[in-house]
């Protein structure tokens, strides 16, 4: 039923090697700017980022021990077999969300952009297509975790909360493959949502409060 673009055996070990090699970026931006202010900001923001990291995937052990894969696809199978792994895992679903609002120096963790501390941290001697980029890359990063929070928690793209076994005739699989894309794209738009929320919500730690909850 799910069209399986990038299907690797052990895809999700994939994304997570991929998405740590932001830091190098961040570091390297913040080091080649020639200001302390740049420097401190990109410092910040690799030390949250790989600290955060190691929660992330202690987080993903359980989701890979309930449904005895790597791949991406499988995970989501074996929910529409079972029941969301939301309701089993509540309080690692929690804890997942924080750590992806740290790894995405988004608020109340965006130590790394403090306005008020780091003029905006690591891209401050940035400007036009190169300041766009950082931006455009956060943000591409926020979309992701939410990708992977709904892939893990939510079922991916399935309608049903427990599985109920449904007769589907051959003329209705395309209907229904459009309808499982929407509501995929519709619980990413959610979870991006709750990033705003948190942000309107929620002041900012100091940063030796953001790595004592680390």
């Amino acid at each position: 039923m799910y069209t399986k673009f990038f299907d690797l055996n052990n895809n999700l070990l994939f994304i997570l090697v991929i998405s740590s090699l932001g830091v190098y970026g961040i570091f390297l931006a913040g080091w080649s700017s020639n200001s302390k202010y740049a420097l401190l900001g990109s410092l910040r923001s690799v030390s949250q980022m790989i600290s955060y990291e190691v929660s992330i995937s202690l987080i993903i052990i359980p989701i890979i021990i309930l449904s005895g894969s790597l791949n991406l696809n499988d995970i989501i199978l074996i929910q529409n077999q079972t029941i969301w792994f939301i309701f089993p895992l509540f309080p690692i679903s929690i804890i997942f969300f924080i750590s992806i609002l740290a790894e995405t120096n988004r608020a109340p963790f965006d130590l790394p952009e403090a306005e008020a501390e780091l003029v905006a941290g690591y891209n401050v001697e940035y400007s036009a297509i190169t300041f766009a980029a950082f931006f455009l890359g956060e943000y591409a990063n926020i979309l992701l975790m939410s990708t992977l929070f709904v892939i893990f928690f939510f079922g991916g793209g399935s309608f049903e909360i427990i599985n109920i076994d449904i007769i589907i005739y051959y003329k209705y699989i395309i209907l229904l493959s459009l309808c499982q894309n929407f509501i995929f794209a519709l619980k990413i738009i959610i979870v991006t949502f709750l990033f705003i929320f948190v942000r309107a919500n929620l002041p900012r730690f100091r940063f030796d409060q953001l790595m004592y909850i680390g």
